[in-house]
Protein backbone atom coordinates (compact mmCIF):
# COMPACT_ATOMS: atom_id res chain seq x y z
CA UNK A 1 0.00 0.00 0.00
CA UNK A 2 1.29 3.44 -0.78
CA UNK A 3 1.71 5.99 1.94
CA UNK A 4 -0.77 8.42 0.39
CA UNK A 5 -3.65 7.37 2.63
CA UNK A 6 -1.61 8.10 5.75
CA UNK A 7 -1.06 11.71 4.72
CA UNK A 8 -4.39 12.23 2.92
CA UNK A 9 -6.34 15.17 4.31
CA UNK A 10 -10.05 15.84 4.49
CA UNK A 11 -10.87 19.29 3.20
CA UNK A 12 -12.60 21.75 5.51
CA UNK A 13 -15.67 21.69 3.25
CA UNK A 14 -15.87 17.87 3.38
CA UNK A 15 -15.50 17.80 7.16
CA UNK A 16 -18.26 20.34 7.68
CA UNK A 17 -20.52 18.53 5.20
CA UNK A 18 -19.93 15.17 6.89
CA UNK A 19 -21.16 16.61 10.15
CA UNK A 20 -24.58 17.11 8.58
CA UNK A 21 -24.87 13.57 7.15
CA UNK A 22 -28.30 11.98 7.71
CA UNK A 23 -28.13 9.29 10.38
CA UNK A 24 -24.98 10.81 11.87
CA UNK A 25 -26.51 14.21 12.48
CA UNK A 26 -26.47 15.45 16.09
CA UNK A 27 -29.16 17.72 17.53
CA UNK A 28 -28.28 21.44 17.54
CA UNK A 29 -29.45 22.44 21.02
CA UNK A 30 -26.63 24.46 22.64
CA UNK A 31 -26.39 28.26 22.84
CA UNK A 32 -23.50 30.49 23.90
CA UNK A 33 -24.43 30.36 27.59
CA UNK A 34 -24.64 26.55 27.68
CA UNK A 35 -21.33 26.24 25.83
CA UNK A 36 -19.65 28.69 28.22
CA UNK A 37 -21.16 26.74 31.13
CA UNK A 38 -19.71 23.53 29.67
CA UNK A 39 -16.29 25.18 29.72
CA UNK A 40 -16.66 26.52 33.25
CA UNK A 41 -18.01 23.14 34.31
CA UNK A 42 -14.96 21.37 32.88
CA UNK A 43 -12.35 23.78 34.23
CA UNK A 44 -13.51 24.54 37.77
CA UNK A 45 -13.06 21.34 39.72
CA UNK A 46 -10.03 19.62 41.17
CA UNK A 47 -7.82 22.59 40.32
CA UNK A 48 -9.53 25.24 42.40
CA UNK A 49 -10.25 22.86 45.29
CA UNK A 50 -6.87 21.10 45.45
CA UNK A 51 -4.05 22.51 43.30
CA UNK A 52 -4.20 26.06 44.65
CA UNK A 53 -2.97 24.98 48.08
CA UNK A 54 -0.34 22.47 47.01
CA UNK A 55 1.21 24.85 44.44
CA UNK A 56 1.43 27.61 47.05
CA UNK A 57 2.89 25.36 49.75
CA UNK A 58 5.46 23.60 47.58
CA UNK A 59 6.49 26.07 44.89
CA UNK A 60 5.32 29.68 44.89
CA UNK A 61 3.86 30.84 48.21
CA UNK A 62 1.44 33.78 47.73
CA UNK A 63 3.06 34.20 44.30
CA UNK A 64 0.76 31.39 43.15
CA UNK A 65 -1.54 34.23 42.12
CA UNK A 66 0.99 35.12 39.43
CA UNK A 67 1.23 31.45 38.51
CA UNK A 68 -2.48 31.35 37.73
CA UNK A 69 -2.18 34.47 35.60
CA UNK A 70 0.70 32.91 33.62
CA UNK A 71 -1.15 29.60 33.23
CA UNK A 72 -4.31 31.39 32.12
CA UNK A 73 -2.30 33.38 29.60
CA UNK A 74 -0.77 30.19 28.20
CA UNK A 75 -4.22 28.66 27.88
CA UNK A 76 -5.43 31.80 26.15
CA UNK A 77 -2.89 31.32 23.35
CA UNK A 78 -4.10 27.76 22.81
CA UNK A 79 -7.72 28.80 23.39
CA UNK A 80 -7.56 31.36 20.59
CA UNK A 81 -6.40 28.61 18.24
CA UNK A 82 -9.24 26.36 19.39
CA UNK A 83 -11.68 29.22 18.86
CA UNK A 84 -10.61 29.73 15.24
CA UNK A 85 -10.69 26.04 14.41
CA UNK A 86 -13.97 25.28 16.17
CA UNK A 87 -15.70 28.12 14.30
CA UNK A 88 -14.06 27.17 11.00
CA UNK A 89 -14.76 23.45 11.42
CA UNK A 90 -17.96 23.29 13.50
CA UNK A 91 -18.17 19.52 13.96
CA UNK A 92 -17.40 17.12 16.81
CA UNK A 93 -13.93 15.69 17.25
CA UNK A 94 -11.79 18.49 18.71
CA UNK A 95 -8.10 18.32 17.72
CA UNK A 96 -8.65 14.97 15.99
CA UNK A 97 -10.78 16.71 13.38
CA UNK A 98 -8.38 19.63 13.08
CA UNK A 99 -5.45 17.25 12.54
CA UNK A 100 -7.37 15.39 9.82
CA UNK A 101 -7.73 18.68 7.97
CA UNK A 102 -4.03 19.48 8.24
CA UNK A 103 -1.57 16.62 8.79
CA UNK A 104 -3.60 13.73 7.40
CA UNK A 105 -5.28 10.53 8.53
CA UNK A 106 -2.49 8.79 10.43
CA UNK A 107 -1.66 11.86 12.52
CA UNK A 108 -5.39 12.43 13.11
CA UNK A 109 -5.73 8.89 14.42
CA UNK A 110 -2.70 9.32 16.71
CA UNK A 111 -4.08 12.50 18.21
CA UNK A 112 -7.57 11.01 18.49
CA UNK A 113 -6.14 8.07 20.39
CA UNK A 114 -4.08 10.47 22.50
CA UNK A 115 -7.24 12.39 23.43
CA UNK A 116 -8.45 9.30 25.30
CA UNK A 117 -5.76 10.19 27.85
CA UNK A 118 -7.24 13.65 28.34
CA UNK A 119 -10.95 12.91 28.28
CA UNK A 120 -11.41 9.32 29.47
CA UNK A 121 -8.49 9.22 31.90
CA UNK A 122 -9.28 12.79 32.93
CA UNK A 123 -12.83 11.88 33.91
CA UNK A 124 -11.51 8.83 35.78
CA UNK A 125 -9.05 11.04 37.66
CA UNK A 126 -11.74 13.49 38.70
CA UNK A 127 -14.04 10.64 39.70
CA UNK A 128 -11.40 9.46 42.17
CA UNK A 129 -11.25 12.99 43.61
CA UNK A 130 -15.06 13.07 43.78
CA UNK A 131 -14.97 9.86 45.78
CA UNK A 132 -12.53 11.41 48.27
CA UNK A 133 -14.74 14.45 48.87
CA UNK A 134 -17.82 12.24 49.27
CA UNK A 135 -16.07 10.10 51.88
CA UNK A 136 -14.98 13.24 53.75
CA UNK A 137 -18.45 14.77 53.64
CA UNK A 138 -20.17 11.59 54.84
CA UNK A 139 -17.62 11.37 57.64
CA UNK A 140 -18.87 14.71 59.00
CA UNK A 141 -22.30 13.11 59.38
CA UNK A 142 -20.90 10.02 61.10
CA UNK A 143 -21.17 7.79 58.04
CA UNK A 144 -17.92 5.91 57.39
CA UNK A 145 -17.65 3.83 54.23
CA UNK A 146 -15.38 0.73 54.29
CA UNK A 147 -11.88 1.83 53.19
CA UNK A 148 -11.62 -1.38 51.15
CA UNK A 149 -14.36 -0.04 48.85
CA UNK A 150 -13.30 3.60 48.46
CA UNK A 151 -9.71 3.16 47.24
CA UNK A 152 -7.93 1.59 44.26
CA UNK A 153 -6.52 -1.92 44.86
CA UNK A 154 -3.51 -1.91 47.18
CA UNK A 155 -2.55 -1.33 50.80
CA UNK A 156 -4.17 1.72 52.37
CA UNK A 157 -2.92 3.28 55.63
CA UNK A 158 -5.75 4.41 57.91
CA UNK A 159 -5.75 7.35 60.36
CA UNK A 160 -4.90 5.05 63.29
CA UNK A 161 -1.82 3.70 61.49
CA UNK A 162 -3.31 0.34 60.56
CA UNK A 163 -3.46 -0.89 56.97
CA UNK A 164 -6.14 -2.58 54.91
CA UNK A 165 -6.15 -4.16 51.47
CA UNK A 166 -8.34 -2.01 49.22
CA UNK A 167 -10.34 -3.77 46.50
CA UNK A 168 -12.15 -1.21 44.35
CA UNK A 169 -13.17 2.46 44.48
CA UNK A 170 -16.94 1.96 44.35
CA UNK A 171 -18.05 5.64 44.63
CA UNK A 172 -15.69 6.68 41.82
CA UNK A 173 -17.03 3.99 39.48
CA UNK A 174 -20.63 4.68 40.51
CA UNK A 175 -20.56 8.42 39.75
CA UNK A 176 -19.15 7.72 36.27
CA UNK A 177 -21.95 5.27 35.50
CA UNK A 178 -24.61 7.64 36.86
CA UNK A 179 -23.41 10.56 34.73
CA UNK A 180 -23.17 8.26 31.72
CA UNK A 181 -26.86 7.43 32.13
CA UNK A 182 -27.71 11.14 32.24
CA UNK A 183 -25.73 11.83 29.06
CA UNK A 184 -27.45 8.95 27.26
CA UNK A 185 -30.82 10.58 27.98
CA UNK A 186 -29.94 13.64 25.93
CA UNK A 187 -27.51 16.54 25.42
CA UNK A 188 -30.09 19.21 26.18
CA UNK A 189 -31.09 17.58 29.45
CA UNK A 190 -27.46 17.02 30.44
CA UNK A 191 -26.64 20.63 29.62
CA UNK A 192 -29.45 21.80 31.88
CA UNK A 193 -28.08 19.70 34.75
CA UNK A 194 -24.59 21.02 34.03
CA UNK A 195 -25.82 24.62 34.05
CA UNK A 196 -27.44 24.06 37.46
CA UNK A 197 -24.32 22.44 38.93
CA UNK A 198 -22.10 25.19 37.54
CA UNK A 199 -24.28 27.80 39.25
CA UNK A 200 -24.05 25.88 42.55
CA UNK A 201 -20.27 25.65 42.56
CA UNK A 202 -19.88 29.26 41.44
CA UNK A 203 -22.05 30.31 44.40
CA UNK A 204 -19.82 28.23 46.70
CA UNK A 205 -16.61 29.68 45.29
CA UNK A 206 -17.96 33.23 45.49
CA UNK A 207 -19.13 32.56 49.05
CA UNK A 208 -15.59 31.56 50.02
CA UNK A 209 -14.20 34.69 48.40
CA UNK A 210 -16.90 36.92 49.90
CA UNK A 211 -16.64 35.61 53.48
CA UNK A 212 -12.86 35.34 53.38
CA UNK A 213 -11.81 38.60 51.75
CA UNK A 214 -12.63 40.68 54.84
CA UNK A 215 -10.50 38.40 57.04
CA UNK A 216 -7.36 38.39 54.90
CA UNK A 217 -4.19 39.00 56.89
CA UNK A 218 -1.88 40.99 54.64
CA UNK A 219 1.13 39.75 56.64
CA UNK A 220 0.53 36.31 55.10
CA UNK A 221 1.38 37.81 51.69
CA UNK A 222 4.86 38.84 52.87
CA UNK A 223 7.10 37.89 51.19
CA UNK A 224 4.86 37.69 48.13
CA UNK A 225 7.42 35.50 46.36
CA UNK A 226 9.44 33.60 49.01
CA UNK A 227 13.18 33.33 48.52
CA UNK A 228 14.41 30.40 46.47
CA UNK A 229 15.71 27.46 48.52
CA UNK A 230 18.61 26.84 46.17
CA UNK A 231 16.68 24.26 44.17
CA UNK A 232 15.07 25.17 40.85
CA UNK A 233 11.32 25.34 41.22
CA UNK A 234 11.24 25.73 45.00
CA UNK A 235 10.08 29.32 45.47
CA UNK A 236 11.60 32.40 43.93
CA UNK A 237 10.93 33.22 40.27
CA UNK A 238 11.56 29.61 39.25
CA UNK A 239 9.00 28.52 41.84
CA UNK A 240 6.36 30.78 40.31
CA UNK A 241 7.15 29.25 36.92
CA UNK A 242 7.06 25.71 38.32
CA UNK A 243 3.74 26.39 40.03
CA UNK A 244 2.43 27.80 36.76
CA UNK A 245 3.16 24.49 35.02
CA UNK A 246 1.35 22.68 37.85
CA UNK A 247 -1.75 24.86 37.95
CA UNK A 248 -1.88 24.89 34.13
CA UNK A 249 -3.66 21.57 34.47
CA UNK A 250 -6.35 23.24 36.53
CA UNK A 251 -7.44 24.73 33.19
CA UNK A 252 -7.66 21.38 31.42
CA UNK A 253 -11.16 21.01 30.03
CA UNK A 254 -11.67 24.27 28.15
CA UNK A 255 -10.83 22.45 24.92
CA UNK A 256 -13.71 20.04 25.63
CA UNK A 257 -15.97 22.92 24.59
CA UNK A 258 -14.80 22.47 20.99
CA UNK A 259 -16.37 18.98 20.91
CA UNK A 260 -19.78 20.67 21.20
CA UNK A 261 -19.41 22.57 17.91
CA UNK A 262 -21.72 20.28 15.94
CA UNK A 263 -24.47 20.73 18.52
CA UNK A 264 -24.15 24.52 18.75
CA UNK A 265 -27.02 26.53 17.30
CA UNK A 266 -24.66 29.21 15.97
CA UNK A 267 -21.12 27.75 16.13
CA UNK A 268 -19.43 30.66 14.32
CA UNK A 269 -20.46 33.01 17.12
CA UNK A 270 -21.00 30.72 20.09
CA UNK A 271 -17.80 28.63 19.98
CA UNK A 272 -15.29 31.51 20.36
CA UNK A 273 -17.53 33.07 23.01
CA UNK A 274 -17.78 29.78 24.88
CA UNK A 275 -14.07 28.97 24.85
CA UNK A 276 -12.64 32.41 25.62
CA UNK A 277 -15.48 33.33 27.98
CA UNK A 278 -15.01 30.22 30.12
CA UNK A 279 -11.24 30.80 30.25
CA UNK A 280 -11.66 34.41 31.39
CA UNK A 281 -14.22 33.56 34.07
CA UNK A 282 -12.14 30.71 35.47
CA UNK A 283 -8.85 32.64 35.49
CA UNK A 284 -10.40 35.48 37.47
CA UNK A 285 -11.91 33.04 39.96
CA UNK A 286 -8.65 31.10 40.35
CA UNK A 287 -6.66 34.26 41.09
CA UNK A 288 -9.28 35.50 43.56
CA UNK A 289 -9.41 32.17 45.42
CA UNK A 290 -5.59 32.02 45.55
CA UNK A 291 -5.45 35.56 46.94
CA UNK A 292 -8.02 34.89 49.67
CA UNK A 293 -6.66 31.46 50.58
CA UNK A 294 -3.03 32.58 50.98
CA UNK A 295 -4.25 35.66 52.87
CA UNK A 296 -6.26 33.57 55.34
CA UNK A 297 -3.68 30.87 56.00
CA UNK A 298 0.14 30.93 55.87
CA UNK A 299 1.10 29.20 52.62
CA UNK A 300 3.23 26.62 54.48
CA UNK A 301 0.02 25.08 55.89
CA UNK A 302 -1.75 24.63 52.55
CA UNK A 303 -0.04 21.46 51.29
CA UNK A 304 -3.12 19.32 52.06
CA UNK A 305 -5.73 17.58 49.89
CA UNK A 306 -8.46 20.02 50.96
CA UNK A 307 -6.82 23.48 51.26
CA UNK A 308 -10.11 25.33 50.79
CA UNK A 309 -11.45 23.57 53.89
CA UNK A 310 -8.39 24.80 55.81
CA UNK A 311 -9.22 28.33 54.66
CA UNK A 312 -12.84 27.92 55.76
CA UNK A 313 -11.68 26.89 59.24
CA UNK A 314 -9.75 30.16 59.45
CA UNK A 315 -12.97 32.03 58.60
CA UNK A 316 -14.60 30.32 61.58
CA UNK A 317 -17.97 29.37 60.08
CA UNK A 318 -18.57 25.59 60.43
CA UNK A 319 -21.63 25.65 58.17
CA UNK A 320 -19.46 27.03 55.37
CA UNK A 321 -17.26 23.90 55.54
CA UNK A 322 -20.25 21.74 54.61
CA UNK A 323 -21.19 24.17 51.84
CA UNK A 324 -17.66 24.03 50.43
CA UNK A 325 -17.64 20.22 50.34
CA UNK A 326 -21.03 20.16 48.64
CA UNK A 327 -19.67 22.69 46.16
CA UNK A 328 -16.60 20.56 45.55
CA UNK A 329 -18.81 17.57 44.78
CA UNK A 330 -20.87 19.69 42.39
CA UNK A 331 -17.73 21.05 40.76
CA UNK A 332 -16.16 17.66 40.24
CA UNK A 333 -19.46 16.25 38.98
CA UNK A 334 -19.61 18.78 36.14
CA UNK A 335 -16.01 18.03 35.17
CA UNK A 336 -16.81 14.33 34.84
CA UNK A 337 -19.91 15.17 32.80
CA UNK A 338 -18.09 17.39 30.32
CA UNK A 339 -15.13 15.01 29.86
CA UNK A 340 -17.36 11.97 29.31
CA UNK A 341 -19.39 14.05 26.87
CA UNK A 342 -16.22 15.04 25.00
CA UNK A 343 -14.82 11.51 24.84
CA UNK A 344 -18.01 10.05 23.38
CA UNK A 345 -18.14 12.81 20.72
CA UNK A 346 -14.54 12.18 19.73
CA UNK A 347 -15.17 8.43 19.34
CA UNK A 348 -18.36 9.33 17.44
CA UNK A 349 -16.36 11.38 14.92
CA UNK A 350 -13.54 8.82 14.57
CA UNK A 351 -16.04 6.01 13.98
CA UNK A 352 -17.89 8.12 11.40
CA UNK A 353 -14.58 8.29 9.52
CA UNK A 354 -14.34 4.48 9.66
CA UNK A 355 -11.28 4.33 11.94
CA UNK A 356 -13.30 2.75 14.76
CA UNK A 357 -16.21 0.27 14.54
CA UNK A 358 -19.57 1.84 13.54
CA UNK A 359 -21.09 1.10 16.95
CA UNK A 360 -19.43 4.30 18.21
CA UNK A 361 -21.20 6.51 15.64
CA UNK A 362 -24.77 5.28 16.06
CA UNK A 363 -27.17 8.00 17.21
CA UNK A 364 -30.30 7.16 19.19
CA UNK A 365 -33.45 8.13 17.29
CA UNK A 366 -35.21 9.58 20.33
CA UNK A 367 -32.47 11.24 22.36
CA UNK A 368 -30.20 12.29 19.49
CA UNK A 369 -27.09 11.10 21.37
CA UNK A 370 -24.36 8.56 20.46
CA UNK A 371 -25.76 6.28 23.16
CA UNK A 372 -23.69 3.17 22.49
CA UNK A 373 -20.46 5.17 22.44
CA UNK A 374 -21.44 6.77 25.75
CA UNK A 375 -22.23 3.42 27.35
CA UNK A 376 -18.98 1.78 26.22
CA UNK A 377 -16.90 4.79 27.29
CA UNK A 378 -18.75 4.99 30.60
CA UNK A 379 -18.10 1.35 31.48
CA UNK A 380 -14.38 1.56 30.62
CA UNK A 381 -13.90 4.84 32.51
CA UNK A 382 -15.72 3.48 35.57
CA UNK A 383 -13.35 0.52 35.65
CA UNK A 384 -10.32 2.83 35.38
CA UNK A 385 -11.71 5.03 38.16
CA UNK A 386 -12.26 2.03 40.41
CA UNK A 387 -8.92 0.34 39.76
CA UNK A 388 -6.26 3.02 39.15
CA UNK A 389 -4.68 5.42 41.69
CA UNK A 390 -5.14 9.13 41.08
CA UNK A 391 -1.44 10.02 40.60
CA UNK A 392 -1.00 7.66 37.65
CA UNK A 393 -4.19 8.90 36.03
CA UNK A 394 -3.22 12.54 36.52
CA UNK A 395 0.21 12.25 34.89
CA UNK A 396 -1.22 10.64 31.77
CA UNK A 397 -3.89 13.32 31.49
CA UNK A 398 -1.25 16.05 31.60
CA UNK A 399 1.02 14.81 28.85
CA UNK A 400 -1.84 13.75 26.59
CA UNK A 401 -3.45 17.16 26.83
CA UNK A 402 -0.28 19.11 26.06
CA UNK A 403 0.39 16.91 23.04
CA UNK A 404 -3.08 17.70 21.71
CA UNK A 405 -2.62 21.43 22.33
CA UNK A 406 0.56 21.50 20.24
CA UNK A 407 -1.19 19.98 17.23
CA UNK A 408 -4.08 22.44 17.50
CA UNK A 409 -1.71 25.42 17.36
CA UNK A 410 0.09 23.78 14.43
CA UNK A 411 -3.23 23.22 12.64
CA UNK A 412 -3.96 26.95 12.67
CA UNK A 413 -0.60 27.70 11.07
CA UNK A 414 -1.09 25.01 8.41
CA UNK A 415 -4.65 25.92 7.44
CA UNK A 416 -3.83 29.61 7.16
CA UNK A 417 -1.47 28.54 4.36
CA UNK A 418 -3.19 25.52 2.83
CA UNK A 419 -6.77 26.87 2.83
CA UNK A 420 -6.24 30.60 3.04
CA UNK A 421 -9.28 31.34 0.89
CA UNK A 422 -11.76 29.74 3.34
CA UNK A 423 -13.88 32.23 5.27
CA UNK A 424 -13.01 32.29 8.98
CA UNK A 425 -15.77 33.61 11.26
CA UNK A 426 -13.12 34.03 13.96
CA UNK A 427 -9.43 34.64 13.24
CA UNK A 428 -6.56 34.32 15.69
CA UNK A 429 -4.84 37.73 15.82
CA UNK A 430 -1.10 37.97 15.45
CA UNK A 431 -0.53 34.80 13.41
CA UNK A 432 2.03 33.22 13.38
CA UNK A 433 3.19 34.63 16.74
CA UNK A 434 0.31 33.46 18.94
CA UNK A 435 0.23 29.83 17.67
CA UNK A 436 4.04 29.60 17.86
CA UNK A 437 4.06 30.91 21.43
CA UNK A 438 1.32 28.41 22.29
CA UNK A 439 3.44 25.55 20.92
CA UNK A 440 6.53 26.77 22.78
CA UNK A 441 4.70 27.00 26.11
CA UNK A 442 3.26 23.49 25.73
CA UNK A 443 6.67 22.03 24.85
CA UNK A 444 8.18 23.75 27.88
CA UNK A 445 5.59 22.19 30.17
CA UNK A 446 5.97 18.76 28.59
CA UNK A 447 9.74 18.95 29.11
CA UNK A 448 9.13 19.27 32.83
CA UNK A 449 7.24 15.99 33.10
CA UNK A 450 9.05 12.89 34.45
CA UNK A 451 10.49 10.28 32.09
CA UNK A 452 8.14 7.48 33.19
CA UNK A 453 5.22 9.60 32.01
CA UNK A 454 6.85 9.92 28.59
CA UNK A 455 7.34 6.14 28.49
CA UNK A 456 3.66 5.54 29.26
CA UNK A 457 2.74 7.96 26.47
CA UNK A 458 4.88 6.07 23.94
CA UNK A 459 3.39 2.73 25.03
CA UNK A 460 -0.12 4.12 24.73
CA UNK A 461 0.57 5.52 21.25
CA UNK A 462 2.11 2.17 20.20
CA UNK A 463 -1.14 0.42 21.17
CA UNK A 464 -3.02 2.98 19.10
CA UNK A 465 -0.86 2.29 16.04
CA UNK A 466 -1.59 -1.43 16.34
CA UNK A 467 -5.33 -0.65 16.29
CA UNK A 468 -4.97 1.67 13.30
CA UNK A 469 -2.94 -0.72 11.15
CA UNK A 470 -5.03 -3.69 12.24
CA UNK A 471 -8.45 -2.10 11.73
CA UNK A 472 -8.57 1.62 10.97
CA UNK A 473 -6.66 1.82 7.70
CA UNK A 474 -8.73 -1.01 6.18
CA UNK A 475 -12.08 0.54 7.13
CA UNK A 476 -11.24 4.21 6.65
CA UNK A 477 -13.97 6.01 4.70
CA UNK A 478 -11.39 8.25 3.06
CA UNK A 479 -9.17 5.27 2.25
CA UNK A 480 -12.06 3.43 0.59
CA UNK A 481 -12.83 6.45 -1.57
CA UNK A 482 -9.18 6.72 -2.58
CA UNK A 483 -8.98 3.01 -3.47
CA UNK A 484 -12.17 3.27 -5.49
CA UNK A 485 -10.70 6.22 -7.39
CA UNK A 486 -7.48 4.29 -7.97
CA UNK A 487 -5.40 6.76 -5.95
CA UNK A 488 -4.04 4.11 -3.62
CA UNK A 489 -3.89 0.37 -3.29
Amino acid sequence: MSGSQYTARKSVADIVASGEAGEHKLTKSLGAFSITALGVGAIIGAGIFVLTGSAAARYAGPGVMLSFVLAGLACAFVGLCYAELSALIPVSGSSYTYSYATLGELTAWIIGWDLVLEYAMGSATVAVGWSGYLVSLLGQFGVHLPPELVNAPGLVTLADGSTVQALFNVPAAAIVLLITMMLVLGTKESARLNNLMVVIKLVVVLAFIGFGIGMVNLDNWVPFVPENTGTFGEFGVSGVLRASSVVFFAFIGFDAVSTAAQEARNPQRDMPLGILGSLLVCTLLYVAVAAVLTGLVPYQKLGVPDPIAVGVEAIGKPWLSLLIKFGALAGLTTVILVLLYGQSRIFFTIARDGLLPPVFSRVHKSTGTPHLSLIIVGILVSLAAGLMPIHLLGEMVSIGTLFAFILVCGAVLYLRRAESEVFRPFRVPGVPIIPVVGIALCLLLMAGLPMDTWIRLFVWLAIGLVIYFGYGRHHSTLGKRMRAAGKTK
